[in-house]
């Protein structure tokens, strides 16, 4: 998946990749990208998702907790 991200100064910058550093994500800066591939990408995945979600492949909100409590174990080493 791809995510376009364009802060609005330096802070808001700064703050995210903390955050992404924090959470160990792994990540590209300074990626000059073509915005109509990128977009064309985008609603693409978009397409894929709802498909996935019509044909009954999908998480429950429950699954979902479940699967962020065990993520925070392993980060926390437990």
């Amino acid at each position: 998946m791809t995510i376009l991200v364009n802060p609005r100064s330096d802070k808001e910058e700064k703050a995210l990749i903390a955050f992404l550093d924090s959470v160990k994500y792994d990540y590209k800066t300074d990626i000059d990208v073509d915005t109509e591939t990128f977009i064309d990408q985008y609603n693409k995945e978009i397409d894929e998702a709802e498909a996935e979600i019509e044909s009954g492949n999908y998480l429950t909100h429950d699954e979902v907790e479940q699967l962020f409590a065990e993520r925070r174990k392993k980060l926390n080493g437990d």
